[in-house]
């Protein structure tokens, strides 16, 4: 049996746990004979995660779950090989990401960007269950709360244990957040809304779906929120922004006949 390097109690993420990048955060948590994933990141890592877990001596039979935070490829794409390898589980999202896991759609989940030369196979995925706003997912006698949290994408979900939340692509460490892309269905006013949520909530632990977790700092949080307000009113994220109002300025000046200033 390969020693369980637990993240928190009764948590395991699986980078850690095989000390090497394998992708994005992928969380097992578990309790008695039961256990469930928090995404699953691309295909080809999917054969080493789970062969990590049966070293770990969880009986891949006893997956209850695999919770997907949002319909990325890079947390989606081996959803269907997870399956496979692991048998009957059920696969968890938000109602908004059922369309575009279901039609594999290559924009909404960032699979085809063509003019950066990503392009990457994605297979229809059904979700068997959709969660949202304060429903309950239950692994032994653990209770998870589920947190809609849009604006990198309208479905982005993040789920509450005690003083730890599993963050999703919401911020990360470094004071970043998820990419902001009209295409991808990102909302700025939204993602400010759920980043003040995740500030003024009393989770001490925040385990984004990219890189390490850390403590939760209320000045990155309020540095985040204040740039993505600034984003609203600039043309850095195009159609995103509510208004620009830059623009108004050079009417105001057209009409004056104001010369550019020197």
């Amino acid at each position: 049996m390969l020693q369980r390097r637990e993240y928190f109690p009764n948590v395991i993420e699986m980078n850690y746990q095989a000390r090497q990048r394998l992708g994005c955060c992928v969380y097992l948590i578990f309790d008695q004979s039961e256990w469930m994933l928090i995404d699953i990141g691309y295909e080809d890592t999917v054969p080493e995660i789970v062969e990590l877990i049966r070293q770990m001596d969880f009986p891949l039979a006893n997956c209850k779950y695999l919770v997907l935070t949002h319909p990325d490829v890079d947390h989606a794409q081996g959803a269907r090989k997870f399956c496979e390898l692991v048998g009957d589980t059920q696969i968890v999202a938000h109602p908004g990401a059922v369309k575009p896991l279901a039609d594999a759609d290559r924009i909404r989940t960032f699979a085809e960007i063509s003019a950066q030369g990503i392009s990457l196979d994605i297979q229809p995925i059904q979700v068997d269950r959709q969660v949202d706003e304060g429903d309950t997912l239950e692994v032994g006698d653990i209770k998870i709360e589920v947190w809609h949290t849009p604006g990198h994408t309208d479905s982005q979900l993040a789920f509450r244990w005690n003083e730890l939340l599993f963050s999703g692509d919401n911020i990360f460490r470094d004071g970043g957040v998820g990419a902001i892309d009209a295409h991808h269905g990102s909302d700025i006013p939204a993602f400010i809304k759920s980043l003040q949520r995740i500030k003024d909530s009393d989770a001490k632990w925040l385990l984004p779906s990219h890189g390490p977790a850390f403590h939760k700092d209320d000045a990155t949080l309020q540095q985040a929120i204040d740039r993505l307000d600034a984003y609203q009113h600039l043309s850095d994220f195009g159609t995103c922004a509510i208004d620009w109002p830059l623009l108004d300025e050079w009417e105001e000046e057209l009409i004056a006949g104001d010369k550019p200033q020197r």
